[in-house]
């Protein structure tokens, strides 16, 4: 451990302007880990509210209960109900709540007309408003509660379902449930709780956000100008259960603001990542949600390629959540990690042992589960910890809007001894949570091993709660196939021309009624069907046992062939799952009858998909996807059929997408149906004998069935195993790339043109303005600021 005899006298991390809007006084200071004593402490001060409150946010449910447990306060349990609880019963109280204005994507996850819930009385001191002022494609992702300008909340958290969790996250929790009623899985993060002036410049970031959503100029009345009665009996908000972390400290509130109508952007959440890396002595600690950010990446392995360089312990979830958000911030997550990996190619085991991802591990979850991770927490040494909204990603860093508060060690050596204990202590309680022990026991290994990960592998119980190391796997493949950060992830605000340019086709921007008919009408639909989804029975549908009761109730029907491939056709085109369409064809219809629906119903949505993809043209897809998609287009073109065919074996995007890219790239529709055929009636076969045999073992278990079921099993493993091999690299100019490409291994090395790929894929020419990002993209000094803050 370091010697704290003597104070501290470099520089301070934290400057108002540079890395921070402001520096603010706080009273008190708490770190609430887990959404069960976050939301027990804000309601217990909702309680005491006299005057404001004001609550910003991604996502706001008003159907959420803050104490699932029971709150036996009188008051009703739903966060709206409380809301207009409160205000109906406190005159001079004015609620304003401030919502992103979000995307239609996530409109099946969101509680619709929430303002407007029927038998609800309005009250015109209550008002809910969206925030849709902000550039095209970012979002409002600020998470920030200020209740009578004395006490705020700032953090990852939202007041939103599925969020609720207690620290064990044990698997089997009863009060883990939706507004629904239904089970979700266990959920991490964590949200800080500040009073004192940093609470009340905290008032005035949320006032000034409000004002620019365009809602008007809320003034501030001056609490010490109030009548009488209420200053002299204004309450302390702090809820008394929860002992501050820190006391008498400054605070820093740091801020992401893209540019935006005429205004500047702001970039401090940015430059406080990147100070706090240059500066690291001995150990970076990031607890995140996503690892995407090229400017953080090149810092950090900038920082690892230093002889005498910090160690970095990254915390992220095993998975991400869905399938879109695994093939796109997964994969870019997988390349960012692998890049790190190699910043030390001529000493990896060095690499290993100062840099290493982790993801925390639960015992009792399904194995398709696992602990979301959706905090947003960095430490520096024993000297700095930040906490906020703001993910290690591009757009956290430039593009949504984002709040995070950090302190930092000050004052003579007694106190910075103070705080030091203070800021290892909330870190150590976040790796003592992951790891099932105490806070104590962490620091006690931390200061044996000298080091993070030495702590974390001495304490480590496979089987039990741990941090895992986790790697996560690029496959060459997907990784082609992934849209680069400017789409998903992106680093600057987007112009409607470069939308246009990305998304349109040069032959589609001049006016085509056509194409403006069939994009209403696709709309439409896609309204339609997010309607049913929402209101109606479909979502249950969608699983394979409703599939196989509703395929026998097809069975007795007339004109059956039919109804089943033109099902194939609707559901493909819908995303649903082909694999689980062709299973059930197998259960019910036989191997035989089932082949044959399936490859027909299969045959026709992938035709359909790739009329679609060559309406809307390979202009659009070279603009949206990049010049690497357009290259595998070109190949396509080349080995139409056999790269048609490989592409159909691997799992790389959903069935509908693959169509659709295809149709869009330049490959012919014969070749492309020949290797969609070739690629997908093995496995359709394969599924369908096994899927029916399966049922057969199950219904009537007998040594023949049992043995076909073997023999199934087994081609599939042989085809898997041909699989590897097919997709060995054979590019005889890259010796690396070989030994990187097999499958099996992808996990653990990355070829040489993987690498150099890359390599393309960092910003070169976004948000100019700013000098440290100039110097970090050019050629020679790129680190320059990391050197200036080392010296």
């Amino acid at each position: 451990m370091q010697d704290d005899v003597q104070p501290d006298t470099e520089r301070p991390l934290l400057q108002a302007g540079r890395n921070c809007w402001r520096l603010e006084h706080a009273d008190r200071f708490r770190l609430l880990v887990d959404a069960a004593d976050y939301f027990s402490a804000l309601r217990s001060a909702l309680l005491k509210a006299e005057r404001s409150v004001f609550i910003l946010g991604w996502d706001i449910d008003s159907r959420t209960v803050l104490t699932p447990q029971g709150a036996d306060d009188g008051f009703p349990e739903q966060l709206g109900d409380l809301l207009h609880a409160l205000v109906a019963r406190r005159p001079r109280l004015h609620m304003h709540v401030l919502n992103w204005d979000y995307a239609m994507l996530y409109a099946l996850e969101r509680e619709w007309l929430m303002a407007k819930k029927p038998g609800r009385e309005r009250n015109k001191r209550l008002v809910f408003h969206t925030d849709a002022r902000h550039p095209v494609g970012a979002s409002h992702h600020q998470k920030v509660v200020v209740i009578d300008d004395s006490l705020a909340f700032v953090g990852g958290l939202d007041l939103t379902r599925c969020r609720w969790d207690t620290p064990d996250h044990a698997a089997d929790n009863p009060l883990r449930r939706d507004p629904d009623g239904k089970a979700y899985a266990p959920f991490h993060d964590v949200q800080a709780m500040v009073d004192g002036n940093a609470a009340r410049a905290l008032g005035e970031l949320a006032r000034r956000r409000w004002f620019q959503a365009g809602y008007g100029d809320i003034r501030r009345q001056d609490i010490e100008m109030a009548e009488p009665p209420l200053a002299s009996t204004l309450r302390d908000l702090w809820p008394e259960q929860f002992a501050p972390d820190l006391s008498d400290i400054e605070v820093g509130i740091s801020r992401t603001e893209p540019a935006y109508d005429g205004h500047a952007g702001v970039f401090e959440v940015r430059q406080l990542y990147l100070d706090a890396i240059a500066g690291a002595r001995r150990h970076l600690f990031f607890e995140n949600q996503y690892f995407t950010s090229n400017v953080l990446a090149e810092a950090l392995g900038a920082r690892l390629r230093e002889p005498d360089g910090p160690e970095v312990m990254v915390v992220s979830p095993h998975t991400q959540s869905g399938w879109l958000e695994q093939a796109t911030m997964g994969a870019l997550r997988a390349r960012i990690h692998h890049r790190l990996k190699n910043s030390l190619p001529a000493r990896r085991a060095q690499a290993d042992s100062r840099y290493q991802m982790y993801s925390p591990q639960l015992p009792g979850l399904d194995d398709e589960q696992c602990l979301n991770v959706h905090s947003k927490v960095f430490a520096m040494d024993d000297r700095l910890f930040s906490v906020g909204s703001a993910n290690m990603s591009n757009r956290s860093m430039a593009f949504d809007t984002e709040c995070n508060l950090t302190v930092e060690i000050q004052g003579d050596a007694a106190r910075q001894a103070e705080m030091r204990a203070a800021i290892a202590g909330m870190r150590n309680r976040l790796i003592a949570e992951h790891l099932g022990t105490q806070a104590e026991e962490v620091a006690a290994r931390i200061e044996g091993e000298a080091s993070l990960h030495g702590a974390v592998a001495a304490l480590r119980q496979e089987g039990g709660r741990e941090l895992a190391p986790l790697e996560p796997r690029l496959i060459p493949e997907l990784d082609a196939l992934t849209q680069d950060n400017a789409v998903f992830d992106p680093e600057r605000p987007i112009s409607p021309d470069e939308i246009v340019d990305a998304y349109v086709p040069r032959s589609a921007r001049k006016p085509v009624p056509q194409r403006m008919i069939g994009l209403g009408l696709l709309a439409v639909a896609l309204v339609a069907f997010a309607l049913a989804w929402r209101f109606t029975p479909l979502r249950e549908y969608i699983n394979l046992s409703s599939m196989i009761a509703l395929a026998r109730s097809v069975d007795k029907m007339p004109f059956t062939p039919v109804i089943v491939i033109a099902a194939f056709v609707a559901a493909g085109m819908l995303m649903v799952p082909i694999t689980v369409l062709i299973a059930v064809a197998g259960v019910v219809f036989g191997p035989l009858y089932g082949g044959l629906y399936a490859t027909t119903g299969v045959a026709l949505s992938a035709a359909l998909g790739f009329y679609l993809g060559n309406w809307l043209g390979h202009d659009a897809l070279r603009q949206m996807l990049g010049p690497r998609i357009n290259n595998l287009s070109r190949r396509f073109a080349q080995r139409g059929i056999a790269a048609m065919a490989v592409i159909r074996l691997l799992p790389i995007a959903p069935f509908t997408v693959v169509n659709v890219v295809a149709g869009a790239s330049h490959l012919g529709l014969r070749d492309y149906m020949i290797g969609t055929l070739i690629g997908m009636v093995p496995g359709i076969v394969l599924t369908v004998i096994f899927s029916h045999n399966l049922a057969e073992a199950i219904r009537h278990p007998s040594l023949q069935t049992v043995l076909v079921l073997a023999l199934v099993t087994a081609a599939l493993m042989l085809s898997a195993y041909g699989l590897q091999k097919l997709l060995k690299p054979r590019d005889k100019t890259s010796a690396s790339a070989k030994r990187a490409g097999r499958v099996g291994k992808a996990a653990q090395a990355i070829g040489e043109r993987e690498q150099q790929a890359l390599r393309r894929d960092e910003p070169k020419a976004d948000l100019k303005s700013e000098s440290h990002y100039q110097e970090l993209q050019a050629p020679s000094g790129r680190h320059a600021h990391v050197e200036a803050r080392r010296a």
